[in-house]
């Protein structure tokens, strides 16, 4: 094992010591990503993942200790919402404060867009009051519109197609509580949607075994699958799709669900109906290992996607999920304005 960024153990290649904290000229030899966006999991290397996750799990140690950290002094992030957020923007806006900076808020309503302002304009603006943007689009190709005016950092807090810092989160978390990725199976039961794509990317890319259990009307991107059965392939993972929940969740190590409508989206009857199958029950979770946990990236609706007994019970780590987006945000912000 290599000594990783101030001394914490890391798995990285290369034969180097990372000690970028304290020497730039380590850092620049290091896996990061130094005034880099992350827009979409296909951002992220697996080295980059790995150096992410690694981070993160260094700033939990730090946070836990009580020991202060104030590597952004005089950073400052601006964050622009279209849409509520509990997670999301708390994880950035405490995440940059322990961090040593500073964050600004603004939701869509309070800014000029609502008289025609164009999104680069806005970005253009921001970027000469900030060092990063932490932004919110219900529509992926606005956050790329938004993208093309930025001269800073931008960090995607979610939107219609991808929600990678989760993604990472949920690697953390996982990571945190078995000691490791590669190997593990993951089964992701539900609507194929941001999150599901953010998790066959990134878990693929680390050498997960993914499995996806979704009714073909809404089944993950196909495009998308492709790239995660490519990433699988050079990490040692693999990725399995399915219409059977007891199919993929047979073996798996950890049980993910999310919302049966996601936010933005128009209520759907049909899609409800469709997902149905795909509840997460007691009787489903047998499947899995003895030891397998339940995972979900809230909110939750208790008894729609999953029955209380399994989102409350012994086996869920929905909170420690949550917890954990506050150090991987730190990780990202970290690692990209440092």
């Amino acid at each position: 094992m290599q000594t990783g960024v101030a001394g914490h153990e890391t798995g990285w290649g290369g034969g180097q010591v990372y000690s970028w904290i304290d020497d730039p000229a380590a850092r620049a030899a290091a896996p990061g990503l130094s005034r880099r966006s992350v827009l979409s999991d296909l951002d992220l290397s697996r080295a980059e993942v790995e150096a992410l996750v690694e981070t993160a799990l260094w700033l939990k140690q730090q946070r836990e200790r009580g020991e202060p950290h104030p590597y952004l002094a005089g950073k400052t992030l601006g964050m622009l919402f279209q849409h509520p957020s509990t997670r999301t923007r708390n994880a950035f806006q405490a995440g940059m404060l322990q961090l040593g900076g500073h964050a600004t808020f603004l939701g869509t309503h309070e800014l000029q867009l609502t008289r025609g302002e164009t999104l680069p304009d806005t970005a253009t603006i921001m970027s000469r009051y900030v060092d990063g943007i932490a932004a919110r689009f219900a529509a992926h190709d606005d956050l790329i519109a938004f993208m093309g005016g930025a001269s800073v950092p931008v960090f995607n807090g979610l939107s219609e197609r991808f929600h990678p810092i989760e993604a990472l989160a949920d690697l953390l978390t996982l990571h945190d509580h078995y000691g490791g990725l590669k190997g593990l199976k993951l089964a992701y039961v539900g609507d194929g949607n941001n999150v599901c794509h953010s998790l066959m990317l990134s878990g693929a890319a680390s050498g997960m075994h993914i499995a996806v259990a979704s009714p073909p009307r809404f089944a993950p991107d196909p495009a998308l699958v492709e790239r995660a059965r490519e990433l699988a392939a050079q990490a040692g993972g693999s990725l399995q799709m399915t219409d059977d929940p007891l199919q993929a969740v047979a073996g798996a190590d950890a049980v993910y669900t999310d919302v049966h409508e996601s936010m933005g989206q128009p209520s759907d009857g049909g899609k409800r109906a469709a997902l149905a199958p795909y509840k997460v029950t007691t009787t489903l979770m047998d499947e899995a290992r003895p030891e397998a946990v339940f995972m979900h990236c809230l909110p939750m609706r208790r008894d729609e996607e999953v029955e209380a007994a399994v989102a409350d019970g012994p086996r869920s780590i929905v909170f420690e999920q949550a917890a954990n987006r506050l150090h991987m945000h730190k990780a990202v912000l970290l690692l990209s304005l440092g």
